[in-house]
């Protein structure tokens, strides 16, 4: 199994994330949450055997989705796109920071922040840049 990190540009926060994937537009035809990409993953089957995308948003990973397949999407412009198809609902994780990138990069398990500890995932979410922050000097 191997996990997809990307950013998650234009999102401010896990909260702007969600309202985006609640957007039609954002939409497979079955009404999961959908990311069109332009590349597809080589290592397809290693990430839809239980990997998860891990989204960066505002320098850091605060939380991640299981993908749970492929579909192709073909646009306007008739090239052949990547729609990966994800599970409804984000998993908060410890946030840990990252500098930007571009695209999508796999992620190893061994690198892979754990799921925040259900009791504190309800709690208030800290502002991104304070999360990062305090990963930063090891207090999250």
């Amino acid at each position: 199994m191997i996990n997809l990190i990307k950013l998650s540009v234009g999102s401010e926060t896990i909260e702007g994330l969600t309202a985006w994937q609640a957007d039609r537009r954002a939409k497979a035809a079955d009404g999961n949450p959908r990311h069109v990409t332009r590349m597809w993953p080589k290592r397809g089957d290693e990430v839809l055997d239980g990997g998860s995308i891990y989204w960066v948003i505002k320098g850091a990973i605060l939380c991640r989705q299981l993908i749970l397949r492929f579909d192709e999407v073909v646009r306007d412009d008739g090239i052949r796109r990547c729609g990966l198809i994800l599970r409804p609902g984000l998993i908060p994780v410890v946030p840990v920071p990252k500098r930007p990138f571009q695209g999508w990069r796999y992620l190893n398990p061994e690198d892979a922040p754990a799921d925040m500890d259900p009791a504190r995932a309800a709690e208030a979410r800290l502002p991104a840049e304070l999360s990062v922050a305090l990963a930063e000097i090891g207090v999250l």
